[in-house]
């Protein structure tokens, strides 16, 4: 992952450029909502100095005519600006969440078990916002305020050469003191993005794990972990907000040196009458347009800072290599058999700490593979490998005989299906996850899944039958009915490769019974890979791997491995004991 920053050339050249029209157009509205912005203190100059002297009625006249027309304008460029500039950001920062969320989906699943959830929503979520003040209104009004500045600095010099060059100097020390502010700013905000999302990440885990939380009496401790996390955020706005506070009380400190210097140069001026009253009071009026952008400065500064450091975070997500390797995985199925083999494959999570050491094994097509061991011996980063969601570290995995490394993988998956142990259930009704793979599957067909994983056994007792809602991840069902909604969404599926991990664990024994039967006639015609603690399950598979240590320890038929009263014997007749 890089800590590289994002440059205000690379944001310029990705995010503004491609608008630049928009942007444009944003410019030529700001110029002329301040262009309409100097009427007032010019034509002051003439109220003063001709109208109030001479009572010149017609000047008057055209006066309030013109200051009124310039109102008008700056009103309805304001309005035009909010609406075109605004409205374009909050879309741009859709779209981008939008791509930053199909980035995050398209990782490898290695990505998301080193990474909480709650901290890539903030990163989907947060992190983009700063993008308004890119294209929005932030960047087009540091841009016209810096025409308003030197148009006004412009003016100001043909008044008084010297009331301008006395108020530059305090001006050029609000300068400096910014960019330095800026400089600190920076990472503070990039660290408040990062301190957010752990904060964020942490909430979402406490809320979904608020069963464990009640049953071992822990509110106190979460608190305490969540109390931390929002310090430690305190403290990072506190950082930031001190930085802006200097900001903003040296610029009223500076400026108000100036405002006082300006009267008195200007009051001795008029008395000497170097310049005539309305000459004084265009002068003032004209100086309040040029310091307004640059106090603003620090405003819109900081605003561009924190754009910058969430689009920094942002990069840093839009740089990670995808799951999927287009320049390699070129090979796209258009139908499969199903024969797997395993070629001398080795894996480790971490370095030299191999869990799987050169593994061979061949599954034929529509044949069952049971893998059995001891916990922690390898049977689930098997399962994984052969479901794409690893890569092998050493060796080979094919698909009827195509590489599997080099298989594009949407046209893999779109062959498989997945029966987890610990199964997730998407907030919703039964209907819905059951048609999850298949949302456009016919009625007939869902019914079939149904009466297939024998879902209708419970939901016929429900009052609203399929569509009964059932909770956040199915907490309102009980582990065994979660589980048959699963192998129902399997069955709906239609997968050629099945992949059974623990699939009957949560199952009472009435519930596994049923099960079986469904599983027999999912299975047909389909590899499938079974992994399975109790080896009652597995009996009938074709092959029976037991795997310890990250190695085949026994291969063969139930028959067959309790006839070599190996391992699996030792296994088995436990398990028949219990």
């Amino acid at each position: 992952m890089s800590d590289k920053k994002i440059s205000v050339l690379k944001a310029f050249r990705t995010i503004i450029w491609p608008r630049r029209n928009l942007v444009l157009l944003g410019l030529l509205l700001i110029v002329i909502s301040k262009a309409a912005s100097f009427v007032a203190p010019i034509s002051l100059q003439y109220f003063m100095d001709d109208v109030l002297p001479n009572k010149n009625l017609d000047l008057l006249y055209i006066l309030v005519l013109v200051v009124g027309l310039a109102i008008l304008v700056q009103a309805i460029t304001s309005f035009l600006l909010t609406k075109i500039l605004s409205v374009q950001a909050q879309f741009m920062i859709s779209q981008l969440r939008a791509q930053v969320q199909k980035k995050v989906l398209s990782l490898p699943i290695r990505f998301f078990d080193n990474t909480k959830s709650g901290a890539l929503v903030s990163r989907i979520m947060t992190d983009v916002e700063g993008v308004r003040n890119l294209i929005g209104t932030g960047l087009v009004q540091l841009v016209g305020g810096t025409i308003t500045a030197v148009v006004s600095f412009v003016l100001l010099i043909r008044i008084s050469p010297s009331m301008t060059l006395f108020t530059l100097i305090p001006l050029a020390i609000f300068a400096g003191i910014a960019l330095k502010a800026f400089k600190i700013i920076r990472p503070v905000f990039r660290n408040r993005g990062k301190i957010n999302a752990e904060v964020t990440g942490r909430l979402t885990e406490t809320l979904g794990g608020i069963r464990v939380i009640k049953g071992f009496n822990a509110e106190r401790q979460e608190h305490g972990v969540f109390e931390s996390g929002v310090e430690k955020l305190f403290l990072n706005v506190k950082k930031s907000l001190t930085a802006t506070a200097f900001m903003t009380s040296s610029s009223t400190f500076l400026l108000g040196v100036a405002t006082t210097g300006v009267m008195g140069i200007g009051g001795y001026k008029i008395i000497v009458s170097e310049i005539t009253e309305g000459e004084f009071w265009s002068f003032t009026f004209i100086l309040g347009l040029m310091i307004a952008p640059i106090v603003q400065m620090s405003n819109i500064g900081s605003q561009l800072t924190e754009a910058l450091a969430g689009l920094d975070r942002t990069e840093e997500l839009m740089n990670m290599t995808p799951e999927l390797d287009e320049s390699n995985r070129t090979s796209v199925l258009d139908h499969i058999d199903g024969d797997i083999v395993f070629h001398d494959v080795s894996f480790a999570y971490e370095e030299d700490k191999e869990v799987l050491h050169n593994i061979s094994f061949e599954v034929r097509s529509g044949s069952v593979v049971a893998l059995v061991g001891s916990s922690g011996s390898g049977k689930s980063t098997i399962a994984g490998l052969a479901a794409t969601f690893l890569n092998p570290q050493s060796g080979k995995i094919t698909v009827d005989g195509t590489d599997l490394s080099k298989v594009d993988l949407s046209s893999y998956r779109q062959y498989l299906g997945v029966v987890l142990q610990d199964e997730f259930l998407f907030e919703g009704t039964i209907r819905e996850n059951i048609l999850f793979p298949r949302p456009n599957a016919s009625e007939e067909a869902l019914q079939k899944a149904v009466k297939a994983a024998y879902v209708d056994e419970f939901t016929d007792r429900f009052e609203e039958g399929l569509e009964t809602l059932i909770g956040e991840r199915g907490v309102k069902l009980s582990g065994g009915q979660r589980q048959r909604i699963a192998i129902a969404r399997a069955v709906l599926a239609d997968p050629k490769i099945l992949i059974l991990d623990e699939a009957t664990s949560s199952l009472d024994t009435e519930s596994e019974a049923l099960i079986q039967k469904s599983l027999a006639e999912l299975t047909k015609g389909r590899t499938t890979f079974v992994i399975a603690h109790r080896l009652s399950t597995i009996r009938k598979a074709n092959q029976i791997l037991v795997i310890e240590k990250g190695s085949i320890a026994e291969q063969g038929t139930h028959d067959e491995l309790i006839a070599a009263e190996g391992r699996y014997y030792n296994l088995f007749t436990y398990q028949a004991r219990i």
